[in-house]
């Protein structure tokens, strides 16, 4: 069980959490004295670095914060790094295909469930510490870490079953604001039309057994929870 469903199961209620988009380590001490569960690292569209990544996922880490870093693209060298920053979540965007997402994966989980590189001594395997071997730590990563994708596009949702369906991935995060944009109603992620597309994404990740991820603003938070949305960022 990866470390977001633990934590869902512990609370039993869904998440909270917010969004860095700089590298402010005073917001995400301020995020941990608030209560909220967890923080979202900004890097697709925000100039943060992967060390300041890395000391904000150590700070949020230490405040008992889930942490969640969006990369920029699924390239082995984002997820890579941005995995060994050691954060909870992974958040792909833009996860347009089955193919995308799957490399994505392999990426991200080390062998047999995928081709990680092997490397002993970043944060994300307690710099070469323990406990356990390092095989030991491996496992316990490809366990802990939570994959997340991104359905944010029309041919995303064409394809949602297929992308919910890609062994290894944990979550579906639903990416209303770039959805609006793809089906011309830029802004309007409360149209009838892209409701509709959401909620088609929401039963493709419901049919793979996927958790579901999303942002909204306070006014439409309820109407997403109350469809089954797990971790809500505000």
């Amino acid at each position: 069980m990866n470390k977001v469903r633990e934590r869902i199961a512990a609370v039993r209620r869904p998440l909270l959490g917010m969004a860095c988009y700089s590298y402010d380590p005073a917001f995400v001490d301020m995020l941990g004295h608030a209560g909220v569960d967890a923080v979202w690292i900004e890097m697709e569209h925000c100039p943060i670095s992967f060390r300041e990544a890395a000391d904000l996922c150590r700070i949020a880490g230490g405040l008992g914060l889930l942490t969640m870093i969006r990369i920029p693209d699924a390239s082995r060298e984002n997820v890579l790094k941005a995995a060994e920053a050691g954060p909870d979540i992974i958040d792909l965007p833009m996860a347009n295909s089955a193919e995308v997402v799957g490399r994505f994966v392999s990426h991200a989980r080390f062998a047999p469930e995928g081709t990680r590189g092997f490397f002993a001594s970043s944060r994300a395997v307690n710099y070469g510490f323990g406990p356990g071997s390092i095989a030991d730590i491996q496992r316990a990563i490809n366990q802990d870490i939570c994959l997340m994708a991104q359905i944010e596009t029309r041919e995303a949702v064409a394809r949602a079953d297929e992308i919910a369906g890609v062994p290894g991935l944990d979550a579906i995060f639903l990416g209303a604001g770039d959805l609006s944009a793809s089906f011309g109603l830029c802004g309007q992620t409360d149209h009838p039309v892209i409701t509709a597309a959401l909620e088609r994404a929401i039963e493709a990740a419901r049919g793979a057994g996927k958790l579901l991820a999303m942002a909204a603003p306070p006014h439409m938070m309820t109407v997403w929870l109350q469809k089954g949305v797990e971790l809500m960022f505000l």
